[in-house]
């Protein structure tokens, strides 16, 4: 695969997941997941406690700040898969980098 056909490859991907994320997300089901249902069906659901980032800008599937909740919930998944994504590109910039080191290395030896 060429640089190119990654990519489109990559951009066409990265476009069907945002698609997804801000038109499908908002359609998700509100019951418990398994953990959460577990912890109600075991009575020690209650003593769930509040983590660091409770008062997040992204709490609760939201964004603080937009009232609509469908249009809050579809905004809060795009957030996430982009910053998701950047991560993954910065990652694997630095293990190509990372590689091509090595190799240079080893060529030189």
């Amino acid at each position: 695969m060429d640089r190119r056909s990654l990519t489109l490859f990559l951009v066409g991907g990265l476009i069907v997941v945002l698609g997804l994320a801000f038109f499908v997300s908002p359609y998700a089901s509100s019951s418990p997941d398994g953990l959460e249902k577990v912890s109600i069906d075991e009575g020690f659901a209650d003593t769930a406690q509040e983590h660091a980032l409770a008062d997040g800008p992204l709490d609760g599937y939201g964004v603080d700040g937009v009232e609509d909740d469908m249009l809050a919930n579809g905004l809060s998944w795009v957030i996430g898969v982009a910053i998701t994504f950047g991560v993954g590109m910065v990652l694997f910039g630095l293990l190509r980098t990372v590689r091509a080191r090595r190799e240079r290395g080893a060529s030189e030896a």
